[in-house]
């Protein structure tokens, strides 16, 4: 009798269980079906194009030493890069190994390059040390007020946007970012970047 009532008692919390495991094996799959909407305006940025430089790309300066250090945008820059501007404190995933100003040691050309209807002032660099694997590309748009960035290291990206009227912050200047260095590299033999003497 024991053994019957034990059966019964069971029996209930049996079911509820099952009834638990039904109703998550039906929900899961809608749940995980799920589609956001995307963000509003366009998915992808115009296609960059570099024009020809006059006085405009150098407004702030003839290369990427002098850009990082003008007055007029020099706390824009740093503000843009955040805690990358000064050296790292630590070692960690996805953390840069040298501070922001050494991806451009080196500096490339000074060019325009025209994404949508704005034009950017557009220098490439990378580290004296490790031009292969530390690279950066800034963008800084005409009036400069809005900035983007990109820093590269080891395979990784780093994205960076400052100013008002961004592109939906890091990751919306993610596309913008390589849409312009497409464009450098259409115009530079393949690589924007220096090239550092043997």
């Amino acid at each position: 009798m024991a053994i019957a009532t034990e059966s019964t008692k069971e029996a209930p919390v049996r079911r509820s269980l099952l009834r638990g495991a039904l109703v998550g094996l039906l929900v899961a799959p809608a749940a995980a079906g799920c589609v956001l909407p995307p963000e509003p305006g366009p998915a992808t940025p115009p296609e960059a194009q570099v024009v020809a430089a006059d006085a405009r790309a150098l407004a702030y300066g003839r290369s990427a030493g002098e850009i990082l250090e003008n007055p007029q945008v020099r706390d824009k820059v740093q503000a843009l890069f955040g805690v990358d501007w000064a050296p790292p404190t630590g070692v960690g995933v996805g953390k840069l190994s040298a501070a922001a100003p050494q991806y451009f040691e080196l500096g490339g050309p000074v060019r325009m390059v025209r994404i949508g209807d704005a034009n950017y002032i557009a220098v490439t660099g990378c580290a004296a040390q490790a031009c292969t694997g530390r690279r950066g590309l800034l963008l800084i748009r005409e009036g400069g007020e809005q900035l983007m960035a990109r820093l590269d290291e080891g395979g990784f990206s780093h994205h960076y946007a400052y100013g008002p009227g961004g592109v939906g912050g890091p990751a919306g200047a993610g596309p913008v970012l390589a849409s312009a260095l497409r464009a450098l590299e259409r115009v530079s033999d393949g690589s924007p970047f220096p090239r550092p003497a043997p």
